[in-house]
């Protein structure tokens, strides 16, 4: 049923290719090897399995082939490529949830939920921590694929009631990230404009019980300018288009985008007015407003969030602020004065921000306005992932085992490539590293553990261009460091004469002046060029490589300013790091933590820089597969084999090509499977046998023991049997139903006609009824003669259950009369002839409590009122007295109508004190300890008529 569920919700999905449904093995055969069948029509799942594995156009055209199908989903090993489809696609809803939950790795067609669950199912039997590294370039749908993880561990996970906190907290505080980090840009309306990494942390049954955020190099220049056809960051128009009208009126706001210089990029109040004029007429401008995003419905979204995430009023209101003071910073402008410094003659933005800068010439007054824009709002935005951090800590210490995510920035060249693209590329060159490293070692692992000689792989290694940047005293940074820090005047140009002077020899560095004739012309005078693994990248190193340290803001009335420029750093001797050293820190932090953790991979890809459905821009692309490093992982991946399966896996889906091994194999697969490609023919050069897989190294082999195996099925007949089973399986079905409809209508018609005689039309259901009285009552049968419970009956059966409840009392009694031994039977015998009280007590008290004088008896210790000596004695209660006896000597008697009180203890000593008045008759106050003293102070209260006597001391 299983099986037929999950064919059916593939076939749902998959409802154009035909051969997934045509396969009758195991569902793991179904899919694994489905795709192989329409290969020629819907390419390989697994890009290994090309033939043509070192070929750009054969790379290509196999993922063009799967994209025209919707199939936006393809292997590299266990390396995931996905191409954004631009439109919706039925794969992601909870039933494919589930049917990917728990499944190996390869048993389904490739997806992302494979990834996620191969991830969160090792790390839960090996108890090891694991991460998920999703790059690509902006609009491949990274972020998506985030959030679509995400959304399966929250489904697929266990959760209780206090996690579902956990999980909410971690699925909302991807619309806050979005909101201050995300922006539209010319390739993505909702591109992620810094880099992410989560890791989410789960207890040990699996469940996601809190999470932490890294934040990387957010996009601060996107603050104070955008380029044409882009906008800010999304939570400047959230705050116009859906802010509260008293919030906007309180932050001096106006619902107009055009009215603010750093979303429209206009530089006076009266180029302003003119440009919303113009804008009315011409229609310009429009990127304010995105057809795809719905600013307003966004800003509901995100005020949820923060609520949930815990954020204050007292913090929201300090962050609104920080938001639209950044929107005010924009639009002061500034005037040169008689002696040249820049001046603000209008003061209306002045009231809604907290400083002045400084006496600066205009153009600089206008950099300096602009940087501490920036610096507010990439500080802001730190400060806001560690109140999320703070949110989603888990205060438990047990250990946990975590997921990381990584959705980081892809391999990026521009007309004009900056600082920040240097960062970017910089990152994917170690990350690139990383990949072939892990790769590398994930591959020899495999072969060793299965026995097989390991045969060294050359490859590309870029570690010469790593070190190229990041290498101390000699590399781009430290140079940079030193050129900002340096005292005297530094300058763009000076910084890169100096790079030149260090750097000049070597292999991957390239300016102007050491070019050869050819290449001179394509580099200007103050640009560099490093030839990254991805391809040649030309630098611009005016402007951005320059240092300036902000020392205001300090004493701000906002918290959140506050806690972003700290005073301590104006104190502090050490020398200041630059923003590059910064990251190169920070990226070396985040390789640690990527090293010590087992490794997933999904690359993304946009087909088309238009956003349409069903576009493959081969050009695009293949700018895209050099520069995430795909041919180069897949050459890793197949230098040494290019197929892998467990023996009992390949012998399942190929045993009915060998007549030794169909229809069943009896001995271990292993020899099976010897047996089987020893009758194909295949040559030692093409195939290793492991401990536990056989390895195939060339896709050609397995494509023919394939098109063999499509032969030999329709030979057989394997689609008329098909249908024949499908019919069989129907028709017992159909049976089956029937047998169920006539024995639920013979038991409504035995319910309506149970009261009468027994007949043909209620004899069943009247003996279903004693059988599972019969079978209750088998475990709720008295134990001992005492116990007087009995299961209630059914009308039907009271008449019954009274014989049985006689006889089953009759058999106790038996059972424990046969249990008396004959010494007991004597002894219980002579105490009875002779008088009970000459008689042992100790062992025949159920003799006095049956004597008809006595109604009770109970061992007691009593203790005596002077010197509190303990001694042994029995309490036989009568109608009218008291007896405190030893052995045959009655030693005290106490009449009932002279018991005055009775005290016990509130502790659990068994103390109790018979209050008397001690005269001629009464020997005074008798203090007893019993064991059973509720029993034997509730039986003394009931026989001497005095209920409330009874006082309970507190203490000793």
């Amino acid at each position: 049923v299983l099986i037929d569920v999950k064919l059916l919700t593939l076939g749902k999905v998959l409802k154009t290719h035909w051969y997934y449904l045509y396969q009758v093995e195991d569902n793991t055969d179904i899919i694994m090897e489905g795709a192989l069948i329409a290969r020629d029509r819907v390419g390989v799942q697994d890009f290994v399995l090309l033939d043509s594995h070192t070929s750009e156009a054969a790379f290509l055209n196999n993922l063009r082939k799967r994209y025209q199908e919707n199939l936006i989903y393809t292997y590299i090993g266990t390396l995931l490529v996905s191409v954004n489809p631009y439109k919706e696609l039925d794969i992601y809803t909870v039933t494919q949830m589930q049917l990917y939950r728990g499944v190996n790795f390869f048993e389904l067609p490739p997806h992302l939920y494979a990834i996620a669950d191969n991830a969160y199912r090792v790390m839960c039997s090996e108890y090891n921590n694991h991460f998920i590294l999703i790059s690509g370039e902006s609009g491949a749908g990274k972020t998506e694929a985030s959030k679509k993880i995400l959304q399966y561990y929250a489904v697929t996970c266990p959760t209780t009631e206090q996690l579902q906190v956990v999980r909410d907290r971690l699925l909302l505080s991807n619309p806050v990230l979005e909101a201050f980090g995300n922006a539209k840009t010319l390739r993505n309306d909702n591109s992620s404009r810094f880099g992410k990494y989560m890791d989410i942390q789960f207890d040990f049954k699996g469940a996601p019980v809190g999470g932490h955020i890294l934040s990387y190099l957010i996009e601060k220049s996107r603050v104070v300018h955008q380029n044409h056809g882009e906008r800010n960051f999304h939570i400047f128009y959230q705050l116009l288009e859906g802010g509260e009208k008293d919030l906007l009126c309180w932050l001096g706001l106006e619902r107009n985008p055009q009215k603010y210089a750093y979303l429209v990029q206009v530089s006076d109040n009266l180029a302003i007015s003119l440009f919303c004029a113009w804008n009315s007429l011409c229609r310009l401008g429009r990127c304010a407003k995105v057809f795809s995003i719905n600013d307003k419905n966004d800003w509901k979204i995100v005020r949820k969030a923060f609520s949930i995430i815990d954020f204050t009023e007292k913090d929201l209101e300090h962050l609104f602020g920080i938001v639209a003071s950044v929107l005010h910073l924009g639009n002061i402008q500034f005037e040169e004065d008689s002696n040249g410094h820049a001046i603000i003659r209008n003061g209306t933005q002045i009231k809604w921000i907290s400083k002045v800068l400084s006496p600066l010439n205009v153009d600089l007054a206008f950099y300096a306005r602009d940087a501490v824009a920036k610096a507010i709002y990439g500080r802001t935005f730190t400060w806001l992932v560690n109140k999320i951090n703070g949110s989603l800590a888990n205060k438990d210490s047990t250990r946990k085992t975590v997921i990381g995510l990584l959705d980081i920035y892809g391999f990026e060249v521009l007309d004009t490539n900056s600082f920040e693209q240097f960062c970017i590329n910089y990152c994917n060159e170690k990350l690139q590293q990383l990949l072939i490293e892990m790769t590398l070692k994930a591959e020899q692992e495999e072969y060793e553990m299965e026995g097989i000689e390991w045969e060294p792989i050359p490859y590309f290694n870029n570690k010469i261009i790593c070190d190229l940047v990041e290498q101390k005293h000699k590399g781009i940074i430290s140079i940079l460091d030193e050129e900002c820090l340096r005292p005297g005047e530094a300058t763009d140009l000076s910084f890169l004469e100096k790079l030149e002077e260090k750097v000049g020899d070597h292999a991957h560095f390239v300016t102007r002046k050491l070019a050869d004739q050819k290449t001179r012309k394509s580099i200007d005078w103050v640009d560099f060029r490093l030839l990254h693994y991805a391809g040649e990248v030309t630098y611009c190193a005016v402007g951005d490589f320059s240092l300036m340290v902000f020392q205001v803001l300090c004493n701000s009335k906002n918290g959140i300013v506050r806690d972003c420029f700290l005073l301590s750093e104006l104190d502090s001797r050490r020398r200041p790091e630059t923003v590059a050293t910064q990251f190169k820190n920070s990226l070396m932090s985040l390789i640690e933590i990527l090293m010590s953790k087992e490794p997933s991979y999904i690359r993304c890809i946009k087909p088309n820089e238009n956003k349409e459905p069903g576009k493959f821009d081969d050009c695009l692309i293949r700018h895209q597969v050099k520069y995430l490093g795909l041919m180069e992982h897949l050459r890793v991946r197949r230098a040494g084999f290019a197929y892998r399966r467990k023996y009992e896996h390949f012998l399942r889906r190929y045993k009915s090509l060998c007549p030794a091994t169909w229809p069943h194999w009896h001995g271990p697969a292993a020899e099976g499977v010897e047996r089987l490609i020893k009758h194909i023919g295949y040559k030692p050069e093409e195939y290793k046998l492991g401990r536990t897989k056989i390895f195939i190294r060339f896709p050609k082999t397995l494509f023919a023991t394939e098109d063999a195996f499509e032969i030999r099925k329709h030979l057989l007949g394997m689609i008329p049997l098909e249908a024949c089973w499908r019919g069989v399986l129907a028709r017992k079905e159909a049976k089956k139903r029937t047998w169920a409809v006539q024995i639920i209508r013979k038991f409504i018609q035995g319910f309506i006609n149970r009261k009468k005689p027994l007949c043909p039309e209620n004899v069943e259901f009247v003996r279903l009824v004693q059988y599972k009285y019969l079978m209750k009552l088998r475990d709720h049968i008295p134990r001992n003669v005492l116990d007087k419970s009995w299961l209630q009956p059914p009308s039907i059966l009271e008449e019954i259950s009274e014989m049985l409840q006689k006889m089953c009392i009759r058999n106790l009694v038996r059972k424990y009369c046969r249990g008396v031994t004959p010494e007991r039977k004597v002894q219980v015998t002579n105490a009875w002839d002779a008088n009970w009280q000459s008689a042992t007590y100790a062992p025949f008290v159920f003799l006095l409590i049956q004597a008809p004088y006595s109604q009770y008896a109970t061992p007691v210790v009593k203790y005596d009122r002077n010197g509190f000596k303990a001694r042994e004695r029995l309490l036989v209660l009568t109608q009218s007295s008291a007896y405190v006896v030893e052995m045959a000597k009655i030693k005290q008697k106490i009449d009932y109508a002279t018991l005055k009180g009775i005290s016990t203890s509130n502790l659990g000593d068994g103390i109790v004190v018979m209050h008397v008045p001690e005269d001629n008759k009464q020997k005074g106050d008798v203090i007893l300890q019993c064991e059973h003293i509720f029993e034997m102070v509730t039986k003394l209260c009931m026989l001497a008529n005095k209920q409330n006597l009874v006082k309970v001391v507190k203490g000793r």
